[in-house]
């Protein structure tokens, strides 16, 4: 059975473009098959090898969901590294535009996102969370390097966005202190997640959805007694943007669930391209029609 299933799901020769990210659990290649087709490769150790089942599971599970990146393959595979030593892997969709984090960073130097870009990314995140928390799950990382972009499938949307690296994932009412001890990116965590003997509910991701939100209108960390983040945002935004973020960040007793925050005002709002980019987008349109025999345009 095992050899059947290894000749199944067996990859295409894969070669490495170049690394896209490293972390305390591994790298993310780009790697290309002989199609010139994209993946992004997640190689691990085999120490920390339950992360990346965990993460495979979840992709799995969620293979279907528009915010959730995607296994291509829902095996994970082995090979030596240069050192020799065996290592795991899997390959995912990659992501052609990049992460949220590079997007704030480099291609903006940290200014203030539109907000009606804003806007859209925190929606997709929220339908990403709502159908995790629906099943159980916590993602425990939520964070601008963790949200993946994507060339948009919808006109005029400005990108898709979808979840990824749930290695850290955890199932409600599991003890924030076990395997891992507290569970997350420090400037991202909530309060709570520092309790001892606290739980983790999905109301942390919550909390770091509030964060991310923050940092995309150009927010900065500030640590607070007990030392947990708090993101300010140093730039006027409006009363509606002010209240979705106090329901984000309000005590872990009231703080509104991923379904609630989807059909908040600064979610729902009818929020317009900006009119330059309507028009730079209508001009893209108009060059690829075709010119008519005798036409004047």
């Amino acid at each position: 059975m095992s050899s059947f299933m290894d000749e199944m799901y067996k990859l295409p020769p894969l070669k490495p473009a170049h690394v896209l990210g490293r972390g305390g659990y591994g790298s993310v290649t780009l790697v290309r098959d002989p199609q010139s087709r994209s993946y992004a490769k997640k190689t691990s150790p085999i120490n920390v090898l339950s992360n990346l089942l965990k993460e495979l599971d979840i992709m799995t599970i969620f293979d279907k969901h528009p915010c959730i990146v995607r296994a291509t393959n829902p095996m994970i595979h082995f090979e030596k590294n240069t050192n020799g030593e065996t290592v795991g892997y899997i390959i995912m969709e990659y992501a052609n535009k990049g992460t949220l984090e590079k997007m704030i960073s480099e291609e903006l130097g940290g200014k203030p996102l539109p907000e009606y870009m804003i806007q859209h990314a925190t929606r997709m995140i929220l339908q990403g969370l709502e159908a995790l928390h629906a099943k159980g799950y916590v993602h425990c990382d939520i964070k601008p390097a963790n949200l993946l972009l994507f060339n948009s499938g919808t006109r005029g949307e400005p990108f898709d966005l979808k979840l990824a690296d749930f290695g850290l994932s955890k199932y409600p009412n599991t003890p924030a202190m076990f395997a891992y001890g507290s569970v997350g990116t420090p400037l991202y965590m909530s309060p709570e997640s520092l309790w001892p003997n606290s739980l983790i509910e999905p109301a942390r991701d919550i909390w770091s959805l509030g964060s991310v939100v923050c940092e995309m209108f150009g927010g900065k960390p500030q640590i607070r007694e007990g030392d947990y983040f708090e993101w300010l945002w140093v730039n006027d935004i409006s009363p509606v943007a002010k209240d979705f973020l106090r329901r984000c960040h309000e005590h872990i007793s009231r703080r509104a669930t991923a379904a609630e925050l989807l059909k908040h005002p600064f979610i729902t709002q009818n929020l317009s391209l900006p009119l330059l980019m309507q028009t730079r987008r209508e001009q893209r349109d108009w060059m690829v029609i075709p010119k008519l025999p005798g036409s004047i345009w």
